[in-house]
Formats: C-alpha cells, structure tokens, sequence
C-alpha cells in the first residue's frame, strides 16, 4: 500500500465535501484529492464485490470550470447508499487520519486485501478531467490494483461498460465499439425519406463527440444535424437540456425550423428533452414526462399485440404533471408509482415490476426489464409457430430491450428509441405533443432558516410538519380548479421548494404564491416575504 502517494493530492485544509445523489460535485481547483481517494475508495468496493467497478469523472450539466466524480457499481447502478458515507469520510479526512480513515473501512467491510481489483474509469470532455481522472488512476495503483482508462465517455457509456465486463459479456461486449454495435443493430428501423433530420444539441460536451463515433454504425438510418459539437462553443453555455427545460427556451446556436422536431443531449449525454417551435414561432417543450408517456405507451401496445402478459409500470415523482399521470392511468390503464425525488428512488422502484419505465421531468430515465420479462419477450419472438402480427410485435420488443440503456438515463440511447418509435408510429412531434396537454404549472423558491423544518410523508406530496402547514396548502388547493400543490425541502441548501398546477397560468401562478406565504409564515422564512407573481 503505497498511502504517501496522497501527499502528490493534498487536501486543502478545512475543506468539507458532501457525497450526494450526483456524487461530488464542486469548483475543479478543490477535487484532485478527491479523486485520488475516490480511485482508493472503488478499488476497495471492486475487492468487497469481487467485481469491476467504475469511476467517472464528470460534473453533468454543471458550468465547464467545475467537475465531479460518481462511482458505478457491478451492475451498472449507483453506488451503494453505505458507500456514499463512507466517501465522504475518506474525502473528509485529514491528510494524517487518512490511513486510519482507510483502515477503518477496510475493517468495517472485513475486506481482503490480497486479491487484486479492477476499476474502469471515465471522463467528460472538461479541461480538467484530464488531470482529474489521472488523480483517480493514481489511487487504484497506490493500492497495488489495475484499471482501465476508457479516456473521453458519455456517464451511459462507462456504466454500460462496468454491467458488460460483470456479466461475462451476456449485457454485451465491454467496449465502446460493443456499445455502438448493440444500440445500432436494434436500431432496426426502416428509412423513411419524409422525415426531416433531427437537430440535435450536443451541449458542446461529450454526447457531441459520441454522435460523431455512432454514425457510420446507424448506416444512414437516422439522418441528423449536430449542433453545438463542442468545435467552438462552452459546455452546457446557453446550450443543454437543463438549458432549455429551465429556460423553455430552444438553445443558442440550434437552427429552429417550424414543426421540425430538435433534441437536446446534458454535458454528460444522461439526460435528453425534445422540443420545437409551432408556426406561430412558439416553443413547444417535450420533458421526461411526455418521453415515459411516448415509451411506456408504444411497451403497452406492443405487449397487447404479442400476447404477452407482464406488468408494465410508470414511475413517476411528484413533479411529474398531473396530466400525465392522468393519461396513463385513466387512458393506458398503465399502473402509475409515485416516489420521492432522486434517480435512485426511481430505479429502485422501477425493478419491482416486469417492465418499469421512468423519467425525472428534467430528461433522465429509462426503461428496465425483469430477467423474467427479457426470457418471455425473447423466447417469444425466437417462437416458428407465431402469427405474423405477434412475432413483428415480439421482435419490436426485443429490438426495444437491446436499444434501451438498463443501467442509467441515456440521451444517446434514449433518442434512438424516440426515434424508433415515432417513425414505428408514423407520428410527427406535434401528434406525440398532442397525446396529452400539460396543466399550467410554476416552481417557487422560499429561503427559510432551518430547511430540517419541513417534513414530508406520501412520495413528498404531503407536508407533516411543522404543525398547520399541510392543512393550509389543502385550503388554498381547494380555491382553484384541477389543481395540487406540494412543498419539499432543498437536499442542498436552506430552502423550500414549492410546486403549483392549475387549468390555467395564472392561477397555478396564484396558488404557488399563496402557498409560497404559508410556508413564509409557518416555516420559519427568511428575508422578504414573497411577492405575487401578477
């Protein structure tokens, strides 16, 4: 164990990192011994799983001079929840308890240091991921273990890659080109020459560079322009799915063309939206929610016509708008789960059923299928005896396990399978808009002292304390038509987040202001009381 190779990554003294949903995440200058010890922390969790583990290095859809680090575990998911604390011990530790810190977990996890581990690592196209991801190499070796430097990957892709090398190569082939060549081969759609090309926003990051490698595997199957390749532009700057969802607004640098369908990659390529403009020039957002719908409904439809009987479900968390909840529930007949917000809670959720498909708002999600579901839909379409109609409809299905990401949200991924369906459907971005109308919503902010004031039960829809607030947020609701309203406390800062819908803008806006008040007055707000948004 060759620990002294930390004072090559000093920690600045003081400094204090929290390791959460999206792993560690801050300004780049502060993370070189964050990945040092990071790289020590998976080539111990590779040793406790007897399994290759990943590193990526990344900061998402945050601006380019920050970055951040996740670690995946075998199976392509995030860590273990008992990981993440012990993450943020060893970031935590001093430079001259970072042994003890070390041998604690070793200790704790009854870990056996003599066989050697494996760690694939990943970075995103920053500046400082070069550096950074050297940092987190240097910890595996340290530790006397080997790894794997994928170099320049999507977050997808380096999770896709720990499940292949974990399962023998039965999820595919550990290598970029496997990936490629899997998502590409199910990718079996027929070209249509009506359809204008997609206008993708690469986010000037990874995805970008990732498009360009896939093309010559699509064979022309997909016609696409990329924008915002990373060639001139800043990452995530004015460009990027959190961009556009946030701002509701087409990014700098698209080329906007009435009724022609764009979509937008995240600095990571794990998140995706779809949008255009109508001709009256207005934009048209198509989130998370209208993806699970366009997905779970094309599952549903194929299942019914193959014969298959497996449960399909929808995961959804309460931001997720009450339209379409509505649609799949009462329309679909589709089973709708909701919990607390966070990729993880879903994912969880989302393995208790045959088929569980799920979308945060923002553009993260996929599709996972039950060992159970994937043998029944294979055996099927590998079935001589079918009808012609149930094995077209069995193959589409196959095709649909192969293309979909199991592991994390895929943009890449993703947008293939939109892509299949629509052209499937014969659908254009205004019909799959159309299948449901959003209900007018607003997303509020309230500063309080204390933010552990607030809590909730029932997927974070109802508020337990403090004492009164739930029965207030119920009177206000009971003012406006159609309409709900939910309050949560901030995961990061000492805030309360508020979220209104209402059949229209101005309502939803009138009731996010009224219950921005109750929570003001009842939980302890700070600074100016919030003001009517009229």
């Amino acid at each position: 164990m060759k620990i002294h190779l930390s004072l090559l990554h000093p920690k600045p003294a003081g400094l204090v990192l929290q390791y959460g949903t999206a792993g560690f995440r801050t300004t780049a200058r502060h993370l070189d011994h964050v990945m040092f010890r990071m790289g020590l922390l998976a080539a111990l969790r590779a040793k406790k799983t007897m399994s290759t583990i990943g590193v990526m290095v990344t900061a998402s859809h945050n601006p380019e001079e920050d970055n951040g680090v996740k670690l995946i575990d075998p199976m392509g998911e995030m860590v273990a929840v008992a990981w993440e604390s012990y993450a943020t011990q060893l970031t935590n530790a001093e430079q001259d308890a970072l042994l003890t810190t070390l041998k604690d977990i070793i200790k704790q996890e009854a870990i056996s240091m003599d066989k050697k581990a494996m760690v694939f690592v990943g970075r995103d196209t920053r500046l400082s991921s070069e550096d950074l991801s050297q940092a987190v190499l240097d910890g595996v070796s340290s530790l006397g273990d080997h790894s794997h430097d994928f170099g320049l990957v999507t977050t997808p892709q380096l999770h896709y890659l720990v499940r292949c090398q974990n399962t023998n190569g039965s999820y595919g082939n550990a290598s970029l080109e496997g990936y490629y060549q899997k998502l590409s081969q199910a990718f079996a759609v027929k070209l249509t020459t009506d359809q204008s090309p997609l206008r993708i926003d690469g986010a000037n990051g990874i995805g970008a560079l990732k498009m360009r490698e896939m093309e010559p595997f699509l064979q022309q199957r997909l016609s696409f322009n990329l924008y915002n390749d990373g060639t001139s532009g800043r990452l995530n700057h004015l460009c990027g799915a959190d961009y556009v969802k946030v701002q509701q607004r087409s990014p700098q640098g698209v080329e906007m063309v009435a009724g022609e369908r764009c979509c937008s990659f995240d600095g990571d390529a794990d998140r995706i939206v779809y949008y255009y403009h109508n001709p009256q020039g207005h934009f048209h957002l198509l989130d998370g929610d209208k993806i699970a719908t366009l997905i779970s409904t094309f599952i549903k439809e194929l299942l019914t016509q193959a014969g298959l009987n497996l449960q399909l479900a929808v995961v959804q968390t309460a931001y997720a708008n009450g339209s379409s909840t509505h649609f799949l529930q009462n329309n679909m007949k589709v089973i709708v789960e909701c919990v607390k917000t966070g990729v993880k809670h879903l994912h969880h959720a989302a393995q208790k059923f045959d088929i569980g498909v799920y979308f945060e708002a923002n553009g993260h999600g996929t599709v996972v299928f039950s060992d159970s579901a994937e043998e029944q839909i294979k055996g099927l379409a590998a079935d001589p005896s079918l009808t012609e109609d149930r094995k077209s409809a069995a193959q589409m299905l196959e095709d649909t396990v192969n293309l979909v990401n199991q592991t994390v949200g895929d943009a890449i991924s993703d947008m293939l399978l939109i892509e299949a369906v629509l052209a499937v459907r014969g659908l254009s971005v205004q019909q799959w808009d159309k299948i449901y109308t959003d209900l007018p919503n607003r997303q509020l902010k309230v500063k309080v002292a204390d933010r552990r004031a607030i809590d909730t039960t029932d997927a974070e829809r109802r508020a337990t304390s403090p004492a009164g607030l739930q029965e207030a947020i119920d009177g206000i609701v009971g003012k406006y038509s159609l309409s709900r309203s939910f309050v949560r406390p901030s995961g990061t800062e000492d805030v309360v987040r508020v979220y209104a819908e209402a059949d229209t803008q101005a309502n939803a806006d009138c009731l996010a202001y009224e219950v921005s008040l109750a929570v003001y007055h009842l939980a302890g707000g700070v600074g100016e009381e919030p003001k009517p948004l009229q």
